[in-house]
């Protein structure tokens, strides 16, 4: 599993020691590196004494006494304290689609985001793999290379460009660790805060030549940057089927089988749904243990013992492989009983769809803040550098409560509204909301439609943020 920002970027930038002593072995680090990183970083500050593991949050809960209550379920622990911020993460709430039968399947399951430590072996034994999304776009070419056979049962296509991983670049690294900070700065100022600025040319002011060299330069560079190649891809239908027809003409070139190359071109526009950064994922489909199924005209019914069924196929399989997502930026919190002021739970407040003010907090709910909540940039931006413009702007907001004695800070109904309906209009300038994708929480069944990060850009939002503290906290109310 690696991540789709490059991992000089995809570090903390609040500590110059820790930039300069930590090394990078490639372009896009793997997990257990990424993970190596995050253990040596909390060697490096001592966080672990304060911090509770094996702790599942059950409640938290606002009193009487402007005090935030805090359960746990394991020994009913009980912990108050002034502040609750909530780091639970966008995309932590895995979904497992409820599928009969699945109680029946003697085999073995995982879930992507749910992977156990220890390692699974997938040698010469017969997998299925349901979803096309990131995680199975990454996880497929591996698991074939070791299966007997793999089935990938799809149910919509997504686009993909290759990331042309490869060994860190040291001589690079050298160059950025001696200017780090101004990097950081700069990253900032781009909309997805992070480091390949986008081309400011439209797609219409090109000519077709002038736009096949672009894609190809594009291409070559690799990863989320194709979606930078003209500025009007996101919000310009004519432009983005410009590019999709190069990106199907790319998939054209891999896969033998023209049937299956079919099955892999994604109808919806680029962009639309989560475009994903691929090692060898179409070549894939050239290897003679590779079946792809289509889950839209063959779908999935049930399982049984040995295997799935579906419409009209069994499938014996030994693995399953659950690449299905998750319940996006609010599903690790409503899995917690959150109640506010009024004794209404975030839960019931955000039944037609999260409520919040620069995804920071919600209305009636005081001394809560949330992290990389919907409402901010958050998944449409590089998140360490979400997570950390979060961290500083909800330290800095402590602070000024503590220096000014004061006791709580809530968010004025008015400016929650006006917040919502703004995320909501900007989405929809964009082709962002022209399908069903977990932006909008379309992949869980009976979740409210509504466009949840915001699509602006990560330097309007910093801008918006540090704005509302120069008009004495616009939006907010203290006591």
């Amino acid at each position: 599993a690696r991540c789709d920002v490059e991992s000089w970027e995809y570090s903390y930038g609040f500590s110059e020691e820790l930039e300069q002593e930590w090394n990078w072995s490639e372009k896009y680090s793997s997990q257990p590196e990424i993970l190596a990183y995050l253990n040596h970083m909390a060697d490096k500050f001592d966080l672990r004494e304060n911090i509770s593991f094996c702790s599942t949050v059950q409640s938290a809960v606002f009193e009487k006494n402007n005090v935030w209550t805090v359960t746990t379920n394991e020994t009913n622990q009980k912990y108050q304290a002034k502040f609750c911020i909530m780091a639970t993460g966008c995309l932590s709430s895995t979904n497992i689609p409820q599928i009969p039968g699945l109680s029946k399947f003697k085999g073995e399951t995982y879930h992507t985001g749910n992977w156990p430590h220890s390692e699974v072996n997938f040698q010469n034994k017969i997998v299925g793999i349901i979803g096309t999304g990131s995680s199975a776009i990454q996880a497929t070419p591996i698991i074939a290379g070791d299966a007997k056979h793999l089935t990938v049962f799809q149910r919509t296509p997504n686009w993909s460009i290759p990331a042309r991983n490869s060994l860190a670049d040291k001589e690079r690294l050298n160059k950025i660790k001696q200017n780090y900070q101004e990097i950081r700065r700069e990253q900032r100022k781009l909309p997805l805060a992070s480091s390949r600025p986008p081309n400011r040319q439209n797609t219409e002011d090109a000519t077709p030549l002038e736009r096949e060299q672009k894609f190809q330069e594009y291409w070559e560079k690799g990863g989320l940057s194709f979606l930078g190649s003209f500025r009007d891809i996101a919000t310009n239908e004519t432009a983005n089927d410009i590019a999709k027809k190069f990106l199907e003409s790319k998939i054209r070139e891999v896969v033998k089988n023209e049937e299956i190359a079919d099955l892999l071109i994604p109808e919806h526009h680029l962009g639309c749904k989560r475009p994903c950064s691929d090692t060898n994922y179409y070549e894939t489909f050239n290897r003679h243990n590779v079946r792809l199924v289509s889950a839209k005209t063959e779908p999935i019914t049930n399982f049984y013992s040995d295997g799935l069924e579906t419409k009209n196929e069994k499938h014996p399989l030994e693995i399953v492989v659950f690449a299905t997502g998750f319940d996006a930026m609010t599903g690790s919190l409503e899995k917690i009983n959150i109640v506010g002021k009024s004794g209404l739970s975030l839960k019931e407040k955000w039944g037609d769809g999260p409520k919040n003010y620069l995804g920071l907090g919600s209305s009636g709910f005081p001394n809560f803040f949330i992290i990389t909540g919907p409402g901010s940039p958050s998944v449409l931006a590089n998140m360490v550098v979400g997570i950390e413009q979060h961290v500083e702007w909800i330290t800095d907001c402590i602070n000024y409560m503590e220096s000014h004695n004061l006791n709580t800070i809530d968010i004025e109904k008015e400016a929650e509204d006006e917040w919502v309906s703004h995320v909501n209009e900007v989405a929809k300038r964009t082709l962002y909301t022209s399908c069903n994708n977990w932006y909008l929480g379309a992949n869980i069944p009976g979740k409210p439609r509504i466009f949840m990060p915001y699509i602006g850009g990560f330097p309007k939002y910093e801008k918006k943020c540090k704005s509302v503290v120069e008009n004495d906290y616009q939006g907010f109310k203290f006591t």
